[in-house]
């Protein structure tokens, strides 16, 4: 573990330039740049909105403003952005890299580290409009805010726990790369952000709570729609289930590595 961090802080300059020149490639041709991951995600929002706002804005207990539902949905997509992205990303992350791997010896773990740092700037810039949008529907901040830090390095933990699992996984059976899309969207589904929780028959409602983004999506909520600090025995023991899957993530990366370019 520490010759990981020590690897990743003796190439740090290495990750920081692949993260920049991503994005540089990414926008190279493109008149908005880095403007189109904010607005992809908002135009998402727009639609849910604008389709879905008058059947469940009433939905919504303790929020008086018209623009209540897409305040919440903003909220809960932030969330699940940052954690879709991630897995993803992780998923494909050594396939697509594997030219790479053969060709150059570098500390793996950069790979992971590069993806991780492209998507909290991608999920930074979202919340940053977020707000700005929070301002023009006249929306109040409060100082319960600041507990998205946490949050996020909770969601985090959590996404790069199960994406360097799948990966590593996808390498040596390609079936976990089309099956995981398909188990994302099925997640996005049963995990309360397009509609509130209160909508769901109360005799299945404790069937949430086996969902681990729930607690998380819901302190999301609290903090950024009802300006109230996160209820947090939920979200603490999704934190230490984050933090055993990265570790136990890591110990298979590292197990795993020597392999992967063999398997490739």
């Amino acid at each position: 573990m520490f010759g990981m961090l020590r690897s990743l802080w003796l190439y740090r300059q290495f990750v920081l330039s692949s993260i920049r020149n991503e994005f540089a490639c990414r926008f190279a041709r493109s008149k908005l740049g880095g403007l189109w991951m904010i607005i992809n995600p908002l135009a998402q929002v727009a639609i849910y909105a604008l389709i879905l706002s008058n059947v469940l804005a009433a939905k919504l207990p303790g929020i008086d403003s018209k623009f209540a539902y897409a305040i919440y949905l903003m909220a809960g997509l932030l969330a699940w952005t940052l954690f879709s992205e991630i897995i993803s990303r992780c998923l494909n992350l050594f396939i697509e890299q594997g030219n790479l791997m053969k060709k150059m010896s570098f500390p793996r773990i950069t790979l992971p580290s590069i993806v991780i740092g492209s998507s909290l700037v991608n999920n930074i810039l979202l919340f940053a409009a977020m707000l700005g949008i929070f301002v023009l529907l006249g929306h109040r901040f409060s100082a319960a805010m600041i507990w998205v830090v946490p949050l996020t390095l909770t969601v985090v933990a959590f996404a790069v726990g199960i994406g360097l699992i799948l990966g590593l996984m996808n390498v040596f059976v390609r079936d976990i790369g089309q099956a995981v899309p398909i188990v994302l969207q099925v997640w996005f589904w049963l995990t309360p952000i397009v509609y509130p929780e209160n909508i769901i028959p109360e005799r299945f409602r404790h069937l949430l709570h086996l969902n681990p983004l729930f607690p998380i999506t819901r302190a999301y909520h609290e903090v950024l729609v009802y300006g109230t600090a996160p209820k947090l025995d939920g979200v603490i023991l999704i934190a230490v289930m984050a933090l055993a899957l990265m570790l136990l993530s890591l110990f298979l990366f590292r197990r795993a590595s020597a392999e992967l370019v063999d398997a490739l």
